[in-house]
């Protein structure tokens, strides 16, 4: 049985919402056995305010929560990743190698702020998002990540993406 926590990275374009909600679900259901980051390939200056609402309303933490570019993730004295975990074709297409021997998977979810909407058709579109991640991340946490081969548990994480 491993001892360390797994460090799992989620990665979208902008690390404004579904990737944050994915790093937060994941600290949440996680109990302790998975260490969650997040990153984008352009991230935004600031985290979307409803998207600190939707955390802040399912009664999780938002503090420290915050956009930030992958390269963070690349630097000697980050920690090494055991999953990377695309949410975005765009950054699906130009995710860079990660050193050591992350599992990496894909799980394309559809930019919850992404075209013209009011608030109101915005936080709905982020409610769905969340209930999609959870759903998916309760699933992750579920595996049996120490007894199963690589190549299975390779096709175990990119399954989750299927719902």
């Amino acid at each position: 049985m491993r001892k360390t926590p797994y460090n799992v990275l989620f990665l979208c374009m902008h690390n404004a919402a579904r990737s944050i909600f994915a790093e937060s679900l994941l600290d949440h259901w996680g109990h302790g056995h998975f260490r969650a980051f997040s990153a984008g390939s352009e991230p935004n200056e600031t985290v979307h305010p409803q998207v600190l609402e939707v955390v802040g309303h399912a009664e999780l933490p938002t503090e420290g929560l915050h956009s930030k570019h992958w390269s963070v993730f690349e630097q000697d004295d980050a920690p090494a990743m055991d999953f990377v975990i695309t949410l975005c074709d765009d950054v699906r297409e130009a995710c860079p190698t990660w050193p050591g021997h992350a599992i990496t998977a894909h799980w394309g979810i559809r930019d919850p702020l992404a075209g013209e909407m009011d608030a109101a058709e915005r936080l709905h579109e982020l409610h769905r998002v969340w209930r999609e991640l959870s759903n998916r991340v309760k699933l992750f946490t579920e595996l049996p990540l120490d007894s199963l081969e690589r190549l299975k548990l390779q096709a175990r994480v990119e399954a989750l993406a299927e719902g």
